[in-house]
């Protein structure tokens, strides 16, 4: 996650800029400018000396921009050009800032697309429940979260699970984040990708666990109170986990909302042992 005010500054100015962009686009030139911006940050990531320079605020935004022109001009559509070239002229707290922003804002190309055709809702729930499947499979998980795997041998697993059993764009988010974690772990990379999912549609991402299924006027009622606590629309996923005895678990970002049994039991003990 940018976390330099620089940074994200940077990433704010051209995002909004991507939107502009990409507004008269159609669906084949959204997926042509997030599979072109993907790319660049691909080769940025192994790449280091040129996202070095692509980052340097020595260098004038004009020199910067003309490089991008020089190297990948033939190479990536004129919208993905016109975004590249916006990034590089901003000042990045760091080298590797520049890339994780272009990564992100391949997402927002893709996220943009599924909008448009009506897909991000379900885009959304595929997501979690392969973070799901992920969590409930301590093997899988260690292989998708180990630093030193090969990044083509995640890819090609992300690819064996859900080729033909997800939606494409499920596939090619998962790939890319197979491919570069930046240095987190997995689970917490599709955590990002449902909040920056849901970030499309001005709302946040509320995690919730519960003892037994919520009924459909519980769940109305719980969005509705987070809603209101919150101030923005609240899309919410909830996993059932027996283990927690009975009550409510809800996290937010790095909020934590525990009402569980289990929860109160945990903070007694705490207490009793001093």
């Amino acid at each position: 996650m940018i976390q330099h005010i620089a940074s994200r500054e940077a990433l704010v100015a051209t995002n909004q800029h991507l939107l502009e962009v990409s507004e008269p686009l159609s669906g084949v030139g959204l997926a042509a400018l997030g599979s072109d911006l993907d790319g660049v940050s691909d080769l940025l990531l192994t790449q280091v000396s040129l996202r070095r320079t692509l980052s340097e605020n020595t260098l004038s935004p004009d020199a910067r921009s003309g490089i991008v022109q020089q190297l990948l001009g033939s190479k990536i559509s004129a919208p993905a050009l016109e975004v590249v070239q916006f990034a590089v002229r901003q000042e990045w707290a760091s080298s590797r800032d520049l890339q994780d922003a272009l990564r992100r804002l391949s997402r927002t190309a893709m996220f943009r697309r599924a909008e448009r055709t009506g897909e991000l809702d379900e885009v959304e729930d595929q997501l979690f429940r392969f973070g799901r499947i992920v969590d409930a499979n301590p093997e899988l998980s260690v292989i998708l979260d180990d630093p030193t795997a090969d990044p083509a041998a995640r890819s090609a697993l992300v690819h064996q699970l859900l080729s033909g059993r997800a939606h494409t764009l499920v596939t090619e988010l998962v790939d890319a984040l197979a491919r570069d974690t930046a240095g987190r772990s997995f689970t917490h990379g599709v955590r990002e990708l449902l909040d920056q999912a849901a970030q499309r549609r001005d709302k946040i991402v509320a995690f919730v666990k519960t003892a037994r299924p919520l009924t459909a006027a519980q769940l109305d009622r719980l969005r509705a109170s987070l809603a209101r606590i919150y101030g923005r629309e609240v899309t919410t996923h909830v996993d059932v986990e027996p283990g927690i005895l009975g009550g409510i678990r809800v996290q937010i970002g790095d909020e934590v909302i525990d009402g569980t049994v289990a929860g109160r039991l945990d903070e007694l003990r705490r207490r009793m042992a001093g």
